[in-house]
């Protein structure tokens, strides 16, 4: 996820037997809006155009060509009808511009006792008008709570943030790159994904193989002052205990051979192979480098779900805050809308809420030998709101096809090691039904707080996959 300030192009469309001072009006106030939420834009110059807004063709030829040479700083357009509008106008602007980004459509509210021929402004209409035309054009766009309202409004400060969102997730997973770092487990044949079904919507894989990494690892010095520094990180992100301490640098060295295949191969996110090569061939699990990593939200998933860590790269970028891959793991006794997600585990710090204890991992521990699997971070997560959220390659079908949802994590104790989140999802019966019919696998991504109307959105609206959203 790259820093910087979200920029929207921004048009401001009037038609000429309505009182253009409306539109005036609105330019300076949805301009002072953006501003004050520190948004940047795009917004074609008062002077090119005779109302200083957007109104027929002419205009549109001006404002394409204004979006065109900025189309590499607008993430998104916020269309403003503050009167009935020129749907021309709009629609050709976009048309012109060749830009592919999604839309907000506002219209302003007519006030009961300005309705005189000065003051009416009939946009309730003329939003109709350009969404007709948008859905000849088959330019998609995102509409607003109301039909209408007020541009000094909350919703409207509410669908401006919502849309800055979608945006983030729908350029996010345009010209994505993704290392896959081994290959998956043996007995994972669920982690299979088609690589070109991702390279149809511009996520490109890149593989490496885990010997690479394990060699890069080794060559690096164990007091080299970049292992000396990465070490001190692990130390403070959680608690290592006594005996894993002469393991530390070990871990750090693997981190570091990690980060520095990433960083030279321009990676945005990745999946690792994190059994049994490396325990076996290194001595250390993979755990914490990806704990870490995901916490810069540049997610990384366990067993090589290529899948998995781009569901968790969306819902990061909707959120804005770490994302986590779980098992949908155990039941909880026969309360049937309550799951026990939990993984080994890699989770972000910041999810669990709580201090993390980083040792050896449990299950593979008993099979690897507990001095070989350290890295393991561990912990409760604490209760709040969760978002869920699944892609899945699908072969057979030739679609990328997802599930959706909300729920919460629960304060429900439960006696398993490793990453545990007591999860209550309503209906939860139909949702594993859902699953199991339609071939999805055991890894969930889920992040917290409530975000799934930004994916239904930008995945389903947007990016076109087939998406069912549980309720």
């Amino acid at each position: 996820m790259k820093p910087g300030k979200q920029t929207f192009g921004v048009i401001i469309a009037t038609r000429n037997i309505f009182n253009y001072k409306l539109a005036v009006e609105a330019r300076k106030k949805v301009l002072a809006k953006l501003d004050s939420m520190g948004f940047g834009y795009v917004i074609l110059p008062e002077d090119e155009t005779p109302t200083g807004n957007i109104e027929g063709y002419a205009d549109a030829v001006k404002c394409g060509a204004f979006f065109k040479k900025n189309s590499d700083l607008i993430e998104g357009i916020i269309v403003v009808l503050p009167n009935f509008g020129d749907e021309l106008g709009v629609v050709n602007t976009i048309k012109l511009s060749g830009l592919n980004v999604p839309v907000l459509v506002q219209a302003v509210d007519d006030d009961n006792d300005k309705v005189d021929v000065k003051s009416r402004r009939d946009a309730f209409c003329g939003k109709l008008s350009v969404c007709n035309n948008f859905y000849q054009y088959g330019i998609k766009f995102t509409d607003t709570t109301y039909h209408t309202y007020s541009l000094d409004s909350a919703e409207f400060t509410k669908d401006l943030i919502k849309f800055a969102s979608i945006c983030r997730v729908v350029k996010g997973l345009s010209n994505l790159r993704v290392g896959a770092i081994g290959t998956r487990p043996i007995g994972f044949q669920t982690m299979r994904y088609s690589e070109k079904l991702l390279q149809k919507y511009g996520i490109t894989i890149v593989p490496v193989d885990m010997s690479e990494i394990i060699a890069a690892a080794e060559k690096i010095d164990k007091d080299d002052p970049a292992v000396l520094e990465k070490a001190e990180s692990i130390q403070l992100y959680g608690a290592c205990g006594i005996a894993s301490k002469g393991k530390v640098a070990h871990q750090a060295r693997f981190g570091l051979a990690v980060e520095n295949w990433i960083n030279e191969n321009n990676i945005d996110i990745s999946a690792l192979q994190c059994w049994e090569s490396i325990e076996k061939n290194f001595g250390c699990a993979a755990c914490v480098t990806m704990s870490m990593m995901g916490e810069k939200l540049m997610p990384s998933a366990c067993e090589v779900d290529v899948a998995g860590t781009i569901s968790m790269y969306a819902l990061a970028l909707a959120a804005q805050t770490p994302s986590a891959i779980l098992d949908w793991n155990n039941n909880f006794a026969e309360d049937r809308d309550k799951v026990v997600a939990t993984h080994c585990s890699n989770y972000p710090k910041s999810f669990f809420q709580s201090e993390i204890e980083i040792g050896s991992l449990d299950v593979l521990g008993t099979v690897l030998g507990s001095e070989d699997t350290f890295g393991a971070v561990k912990g409760k997560v604490a209760a709040g709101d969760m978002t869920y959220f699944r892609i899945s390659t699908d072969d057979n079908k030739g679609i990328i096809k997802t599930y959706l949802g909300e729920g919460k994590m629960t304060d429900d104790p439960y006696g398993m090691d490793g990453g545990i989140a007591v999860c209550e999802i309503p209906n939860l019966q139909n949702l594993m039904k859902f699953m199991c019919k339609n071939g999805f696998e055991h890894h969930v991504a889920m992040v917290r707080g409530h975000v799934s109307e930004v994916l239904e959105e930008a995945i389903g609206n947007y990016l076109g996959w087939d998406l069912y959203k549980h309720e």
